[in-house]
């Protein structure tokens, strides 16, 4: 850590690493808005450089590491990716999917709750897709989960007893090791999806999403340690790279065919 006691990227990346080994509640990073509400869960975002750093980093370890043994289990089992490199998805890779996903497999790391009616929303809005009423219908979802309690339906703001939510807690608290690394697996799993798996071999699909597993844990850390609007943010940036990538590609061979 330096002097001034702000955090390095490498000490974020080592509390990162202690939090896949040992995944918990507490504490929080350094440089967050003030109080746990809901603004500060939502407006607590990292710094633009620490952003990039993160998301070069997974950039990197997916390009060197991860990327080459998925396309290897991919030429191996038949699969084949469903992008279609000249209709690139900016609005779903950019605002659909890093809002969508968080809140169904992040969200509720910390918000419990919440999560028993937003995640069941959610999940129905990450199956059909981005179509206009399920945008609209994913506002009116945002809108709910930052309204203070008392502006929410009579529905979504049932009390419990002191008791009853302290055991609530307490049993979080322990189970969530287990909740951390399974919304990571099932993150990885939904990616799935954007191949066409033919007769592949189900011993290569967790191959496939390797990706997508890192990158999971690295959001799941951000969220629990910073709030949920920066794991949304990296999210954003963590698919803008491929894609921008993708794009300049195709605007060099666009350039070169004139010649």
């Amino acid at each position: 850590m330096s002097v001034s006691g702000a955090w390095r990227f490498t000490d974020e990346l080592r509390d990162f690493i202690d939090f896949v080994y040992r995944p918990r509640l507490t504490p929080r990073l350094p440089g967050r808005v003030s109080g746990n509400g809901v603004w500060a869960d939502w407006l607590s975002l990292p710094s633009w450089r620490r952003l990039l750093q993160w998301a070069v980093f997974l950039w990197v370890i997916n390009l060197v590491l991860l990327g080459p043994i998925a396309v290897a289990a991919a030429a191996a089992g038949g699969a084949q990716h469903r992008l279609e490199i000249q209709a690139i998805p900016w609005l779903h890779a950019l605002i659909w999917a890093p809002l969508v996903e968080e809140l169904v497999f992040r969200y509720g790391m910390r918000r419990f709750v919440q999560a028993l009616w937003l995640v069941p929303v959610s999940t129905v809005l990450m199956v059909t897709g981005p179509s206009l009423t399920a945008m609209l219908f994913l506002c009116a979802v945002l809108l709910l989960a930052i309204a203070p309690p008392a502006w929410r339906p009579a529905v979504l703001r049932r009390r419990r007893a002191p008791g009853q939510a302290w055991a609530l807690c307490r049993s979080w608290q322990l189970w969530f090791p287990w909740i951390f690394h399974l919304a990571s697996l099932a993150f990885a799993a939904v990616h799935l999806y954007n191949f066409r798996l033919s007769a592949t071999p189900l011993w290569l699909l967790p191959l496939l999403v390797l990706p997508q597993w890192l990158t999971g844990l690295v959001l799941g850390w951000l969220r629990v340690r910073r709030g949920i609007g920066a794991a949304i943010l990296l999210h954003a940036t963590f698919n803008a790279g491929p894609l921008l990538l993708v794009w300049l590609i195709l605007q060099m061979l666009g350039d070169l065919s004139n010649f």
